[in-house]
């Protein structure tokens, strides 16, 4: 049983009777301007990401002196 026409032309009939057009054409330019801000986000993201980061090397670090602290902490 699958969804009708008319099953779909009565819901958009009763959304733009609830909300009225001009409330639904705004949403839909608000959903554009988030999808527009998102993708714009995700292009300078990539271009941020291009350089390599070296994590291990302040894990590492991070961890001796916690060890040292923590060694210190007992005596």
């Amino acid at each position: 049983m699958g969804i009708s026409f008319w099953q779909i032309a009565i819901v958009v009939i009763l959304l733009v009777l609830l909300f009225g057009r001009g409330k639904i054409s705004s949403l839909m330019g608000d959903v554009a301007k988030g999808i527009k801000s998102f993708k714009k986000g995700m292009a300078t993201d990539v271009s941020e990401d291009s350089q390599p980061k070296n994590i291990s090397d302040n894990q590492d670090s991070n961890n001796q002196d916690s060890n040292n602290q923590d060694s210190n902490n007992k005596e």
